[in-house]
């Protein structure tokens, strides 16, 4: 059975590193970085200068985790729609290059 996790390449800070990391985290943090209006890149290189410890998949995995938990607790009067990453509109899985 093949592991649901892949090892992606990504350039931080000038350094080229890699993250491990499932579809739907990968997914989650590009959609995030879109929403920033930042690259990838610049959203993973915030995350790593912030870590407090951890690998920084692991770190990455937390920021998006908390990014959406926090959308979960949001006054529903504020029009927030939260989806399962698996249950997303084609059209927001097309947003974003990595």
């Amino acid at each position: 059975m093949k592991s649901p996790v892949i090892k992606r390449s990504i350039v931080i800070a000038g350094h080229k590193t890699s993250v491990s990391l499932e579809d739907a985290f990968w997914g989650g943090l590009k959609d995030i970085a879109t929403m920033r209006g930042m690259t990838l890149s610049e959203l993973v290189a915030t995350i790593d200068t912030g870590r407090q410890h951890g690998n920084l998949s692991s770190a990455i995995r937390l920021f998006v985790l908390d990014h959406y938990r926090a959308l979960a607790e949001s006054s529903p009067e504020e029009g927030i729609e939260v989806r399962p990453y698996n249950d997303r509109r084609p059209e927001a899985s097309a947003r974003g290059a990595e």
